[in-house]
């Protein structure tokens, strides 16, 4: 489909065609490709005119030949986490993760490795680990953003207040400049392009009393680098160039030694300015880290002491007890409010990922409104941090602003996110005259415009406030001795483009576009909904965070566009309709989102909550109207309604009899759109709704649910697949003193017609069961299919966003975990004692929570987490034709080799019915549920009496 929208005539058709001659690698000029990178992290859009994966250093050479030649520019992009827009271009882009990704060598005696620009940060530091090594600097992206992109910001990470910046920890590169030349740049003047020698000692003067002494200094370009007393170091000066001097094809870098034992002290503040003032006077301890942030960022219960704000101060040692020794000084010299000191690996992962989640959650204030990069991350002299931030907080008032403060604030450095206005005009004006103010503030401070992320847009137009028109204009000068035709990332550094230009929000429809979910946090805006995704790209991690889910597709491709930020970019793009013209019939955004399990991990793992399940649906309700839809929409999609159908006509033995005939099997998965390589699952003889008002009696089921302080919801998979779950769950609530009854025949989650973008129709059969259920709203409702409670906690009240009936049902739903707890609170389930393996459904961890299950398998004495991920099935995901490679690397990540190295005797559970037919067909183990498991160990029930055989559990519980 590419092939066919890419450009067949014209200059950009001469351009792609010239450079697919010249180099090995990929070659994309489509709108797929384009669509994924007109953006980065930051407010910025540029639309390029295609994409190249270089396969080498020679691919780049004959790429930037081929645009020399044409006049078209080129830009260096790693993992596009960039903040101020100098990892977007308009014409092409350079992708360096697909080939260019390799750790090439490492050499654990000299401490050194040599790397590809394109590896990512995580796989240096698994490189470097065995040999007690790892690289310095670690910015909070360290999971997807690469080593080029760090040479070319002059990244630094929490930890440089131990080992320094990027900079700092670069021996050698080798770089390619915008005249094609290879270099090899190292100090005392290696490799340094012809004329720069002379110009820089024309400007000696300026060069050593134009740059302020700061830790964190990372505006323009670092020529003080190459003054003779700092070794006249041509690659260090080259750090921080953003890809506008030359294009890095390698790198040597010098590793660090890990220390072998680590301590985290969290010292606790009344505010942020207290923090500010107190984090200098950490340093003379020798800490690894001194990270800052405010309460304001804190989502839920984080585990963290008593304050307004923390100090993050990382300690090490060569034993446990000596970082933790180191850290009990710390907080003895630290005047905190409260303060605690972790030393478990695991807690201290989960205290980190608060602080480097920061990032996401500053995008929205505690009100919901949208905070943006711009002034992301300027830095002054640490002792000047106190009165910098009361100076910021006067200037962010003065203007009607707010944000929130938080970052390196044992180097001085802030970054923060500011209720910008960038759509309106007025808005975009008040963002020129505050930045404009704000960088004559950090110059007042003796600060850097830029202590991290790089000036790119953001700032380089205010350079000349910082370093004033001589240095400036000697920027413009070496970038043309590098970059004489001007074409490596143009409009970054010198020369830039105006900081109000390019917003990437400026493309977007100034009304809200009609849509059928009512998108509450979003303010029923599907355009705000989008571009929630501000680029930071958690998503685009080869292994999901601890217990997470997010993104699996992405983890099984490794392709941009199937990642939650490059779905939420297509449909940016969508929305613009520039790059991708045909809105919602648009293809290529059809094709990302197919790949979309749905599994909802973005919803939670996502730091700015981008639910990329929700805008699939909306899509693809969008997209198939008026239209046929793939078989698998009627086949799965209405699996409910058939389901019903096929119990009423008591169906379930010719069909499954039917369905163990494979010639009429694979038929039948051919009409409905289903993988071949799956098997159909066998349908219950009898339902459990049958099976519930034979036990409790014709008399008993028709009053029985008015009489029951609780209601089980018989989900289509509990029902018609799996009631064996339901039983268990009826014994296991009535062991705890509970009555259960059934809602009204009829009652649907709508969760099968959500999935497929069959909106209309999920709406008509909420409505239907919201009607059936009205006498009963109030009454909790226990729902034992997480998928199922899922949709009715979440898609029900944002599908059906004008029924106040719609939030009543929705808050009553509880898990099965969650009814025991609240209902029978003092019940104390069988004793198990046995490990537990298997996976938390992912729609439980990110909707309804697990904390409620954990409890209740540490009553039950089942030991063990379980694992993250998602099974891959993820409802009609794993069964629709064309999906089950990916269904099966999905599975291979985490829940096959946590069952497959289980303990003996471990008790594997999964609530789900798709991830315990993914073990069950793929790992040929039986999954069971947590009810299922608890009432198999309950006393065996006296028997029932004589009128009511069909009382009592059933043979199989």
């Amino acid at each position: 489909m590419t092939e066919l929208r890419e450009p067949r005539t014209g200059p950009r058709a001469e351009v792609r065609a010239a450079l697919r001659a010249a180099v090995r690698g990929e070659v994309d000029f489509g709108p797929t490709a384009r669509a994924l990178t007109t953006m980065d992290a930051s407010n910025y859009r540029r639309v390029p005119l295609g994409v190249v994966a270089p396969a080498d250093a020679d691919d780049v050479a004959a790429a930037l030949s081929v645009c020399r030649e044409h006049g078209v520019p080129v830009v260096a992009r790693g993992g596009g986490t960039s903040i101020a827009g100098q990892a977007t271009g308009t014409g092409v882009v350079l992708d360096f993760t697909r080939h260019m990704n390799r750790v090439l060598s490492l050499d654990p005696a000299g401490r050194r490795a040599v790397v590809q620009p394109g590896l990512v940060l995580d796989r240096l530091q698994e490189a470097a680990a065995p040999h007690g090594l790892r690289f310095g600097p670690d910015p909070s992206t360290h999971g997807r953003c690469t080593l080029g992109g760090m040479i070319g910001n002059n990244s630094c990470g929490s930890h440089s207040v131990a080992w320094g910046t990027t900079a700092d920890n670069v021996a050698e590169l080798s770089v390619i400049d915008g005249g094609g030349r290879a270099l090899r740049l190292g100090r005392n003047w290696a490799g340094a392009p012809e004329g720069l020698r002379p110009l820089v000692e024309t400007a000696l003067g300026p060069l050593r009393t134009g740059f302020p002494s700061l830790p964190r200094r990372i505006s323009g370009y670092a020529l003080d680098a190459l003054l003779p007393e700092n070794g006249a170091d041509v690659a260090r000066s080259f750090c921080g160039s953003e890809g506008t001097l030359g294009l890095l094809t390698e790198a040597v870098v010098q590793l660090v030694e890990a220390p072998r034992a680590k301590a985290l002290a969290v010292l606790g503040y009344a505010d942020e300015g207290a923090a500010a003032e107190a984090a200098p006077g950490l340093l003379p301890h020798g800490p690894l880290t001194v990270e800052g942030m405010a309460a304001d960022l804190v989502r839920g219960a984080a585990g963290l002491p008593r304050g307004g704000a923390w100090l993050f101060a990382e300690t090490g040692g060569g034993t446990p007890a000596e970082a933790r020794a180191r850290a009990d000084a710390l907080v003895r010299a630290a005047d905190a409010v409260d303060a605690l000191v972790v030393t478990d690996p695991a807690a201290q992962r989960a205290l980190w990922r608060v602080r480097e989640d920061a990032g996401g959650t500053a995008t929205r204030m505690r009100d919901g409104a949208e905070a943006w990069p711009g002034w992301e991350d300027c830095a002054v002299p640490p002792a000047r941090l106190g009165p910098y931030l009361r100076d910021f907080r006067a200037l962010l008032a003065a203007h009607g602003l707010r944000g929130t403060p938080y970052g390196h604030f044992g180097d001085g450095c802030i970054h923060v996110r500011i209720d910008f206005d960038l759509v309106t005009d007025a808005g975009v004006a008040r963002f020129r005259r505050f930045s404009e103010e704000l960088a004559d503030l950090v110059v007042s401070h003796g600060g850097s415009l830029s202590g991290e992320h790089g000036d790119g847009q953001a700032r380089a137009e205010l350079l000349p406030r910082m370093y004033g028109p001589e240095l400036t204009g000697l920027f413009e000068r070496v970038k043309g001795v590098w970059d004489p035709d001007d074409l490596l990332n143009p409009g970054m550094l010198v020369r830039p483009a105006p900081l109000d230009a390019n917003l990437r929000f400026a493309v977007l429809p100034r009304e809200p576009v009609d849509v059928a979910f009512g998108y509450p946090r979003d303010g029923g805006d599907f355009a705000a909904a989008v571009r929630r995704c501000v680029g930071v790209a958690k998503c685009r991690t080869r292994t999901a965070p601890d217990g997470g889910v997010m993104c699996p597709s992405f983890r099984a491709t490794g392709e941009e566009e199937h990642s939650t930020r490059g779905r939420a970019r297509l449909l940016h793009e969508m929305l613009a309709g520039g790059v991708v013209t045909d809105g919602w019939r648009s293809e290529e955004v059809r094709d990302a989102l197919d790949l979309c399990l749905s599994c909802r991990g973005c919803r939670s793992d996502c730091p700015v909550g981008v639910d990329m399940a929700t805008y699939k649906a909306e899509f693809l309700h969008h997209h198939y109207a008026g239209r046929r839809r793939p078989a698998a929409h009627y086949a799965m999609g209405w699996l409910p309604l058939w389901l019903r159908t096929a119990a009423r006509l008591r169906l379930a033995r010719p069909l499954n009899a039917l369905a163990s005939v494979r010639p009429l099997a694979r038929r039948a998965k051919r009409l409905g759109g289903v993988a071949a390589e799956r098997e159909l699952p066998e349908l219950a003889r009898r339902t459990f709704r049958t099976w519930f008002t034979r036990r409790s009696g014709a008399a008993g089921a028709a009053g029985g649910q008015d009489r029951a302080a609780l209601l089980l919801w018989p989900d289509t998979f509990t029902d018609h697949f799996s009631p064996s779950v339901g039983r268990a769950a009826v014994r296991v609530l009535e062991a705890a003193g509970q009555r259960p009854g059934l809602p009204p025949d009829g009652v649907c989650c709508g969760l099968t017609y959500v999935s497929t973008g069959q909106l209309d129709r999920a709406r008509a059969v909420l409505r239907r069961t919201l009607d059936l259920m009205e006498p009963h709203l109030g009454r909790p409702v226990v729902v034992l299919e997480p998928s199922c409670a899922a949709a009715l906690r979440a898609d029900l009240p944002e599908l059906l966003h004008d029924d106040p009936r719609a939030r009543r049902l929705a808050d009553a739903v509880v898990t099965f975990a969650e009814a025991l707890e609240k209902h029978a609170p003092d019940w104390e389930p069988p004793r198990l004692d046995r490990p537990a393996v298997g996976q938390t459904h992912c729609h439980q961890h990110a909707v309804l929570g697990d904390a409620a299950e954990r409890r209740l398998r540490a009553r039950a004495g089942l030991t063990g987490d379980l694992a993250g991920g998602c099974c891959g099935l993820a409802g009609n995901f794993g069964f629709e034709r064309g999906h089950y490679e990916v269904s099966v690397a999905c599975a291979q990540e985490q829940l096959l080799p946590a069952v497959r190295s289980a303990p003996e005797g471990a008790v594997v559970l999964a609530d789900g019915f798709s991830c315990r037919t993914q073990l069950e067909q793929l790992g040929d183990r039986r999954g069971r549920h947590l009810a299922e498991v608890l009432a198999e160990a309950l006393p065996e029930p006296s028997p029932a009496p004589s009128s009511a055989p069909s009382s009592g559990p059933s043979p199989d519980l």
